[in-house]
């Protein structure tokens, strides 16, 4: 299986609203590994290494988030995967 990474940058109402752990839940529950964090400017950074069709399904996902979000955008950069992540977490 060819592996690839996808860095996300998460817009809107996404920080307060338990986005992260969601977005970990979802990235466990498709077998992706990586990171959520919050960043400084009030967007949430999405590091996910997996199949296409996985990082696919995430990227659907991170489109609404957990019930309380309002996503406003989402800029989505493929970058190399190099498989340094066993699993996904949240990063503080």
């Amino acid at each position: 299986m060819d592996k690839k990474r996808w860095k996300m940058l998460i817009s809107g109402k996404v920080q307060g609203v338990y986005y992260r752990a969601s977005t970990e839940k979802e990235a466990n529950r498709l077998g992706l590994s990586g990171y959520a964090r919050n960043l400084p400017d009030g967007r949430v950074e999405v590091i996910a290494e997996g199949s296409p069709e996985e990082l696919q399904q995430l990227h659907q996902w991170c489109q609404e988030g957990p019930p309380a979000a309002k996503v406003t955008d989402i800029e989505v950069e493929e970058q190399r995967a190099n498989g340094e992540f066993s699993n996904f977490g949240v990063r503080y």
